[in-house]
């Protein structure tokens, strides 16, 4: 399975068998096809929008423990992990694949202190940030209450899922 999708037409996407809709669309949310394969039963759907609705009430259906392994399955900001194309793609975005040795051990420690603080990564939906509002964001959020923040990166997660659903669909 390709790790960025091409760019679909609504259309084509609404007639994909659920094999090819999850070859698709399965990237969406990081490492976590089955999202992907439980809407495809929800189609046709008549906009981006309404398709990226049905996949947000999945995860928001989801139990704590589902919920907490899709905030897990994202990597740290900023890491030199291997991870999916659409978050590299995303990172270098916001200038995170050019990191200085100094910037770099930045923020390998304060994703270490967030994980240690809440037990997932830090998540940001970064398209449209820069490497010093990341690091403001870090700073502002390690505060937050444990509930507080894994709502928060839940709907980090809903946007992430937005931006790549509006790159890689047309609506035709």
């Amino acid at each position: 399975m390709p790790d960025v999708p091409m760019t679909y037409s609504l259309s084509a996407l609404n007639q994909m068998s659920q094999a090819e809709f999850i070859q698709a669309l399965g990237p969406t949310f990081e490492k976590t096809p089955a999202i992907a394969a439980k809407v495809w039963q929800k189609r046709p759907f008549p906009s981006i929008e309404a398709l990226h609705q049905q996949m947000v009430a999945l995860v928001r259906a989801m139990s704590p423990q589902e919920k907490l392994a899709l905030i897990q399955s994202h990597p740290d900001l900023g890491s030199r992990v291997s991870m999916a194309e659409a978050s590299v793609a995303e990172q270098r975005g916001a200038g995170l694949d050019k990191l200085s040795p100094e910037e770099y051990n930045r923020f390998h420690r304060l994703n270490q202190q967030y994980r240690q603080t809440f037990g997932f990564p830090f998540i940001l939906a970064v398209k449209g940030h820069t490497k010093e509002t990341i690091l403001k964001n870090f700073a502002q959020r390690v505060n937050n209450p444990p509930n507080e923040e894994m709502a928060q990166a839940l709907s980090e997660i809903e946007q992430i899922a937005y931006s790549r659903l509006n790159s890689w669909i047309e609506e035709l």
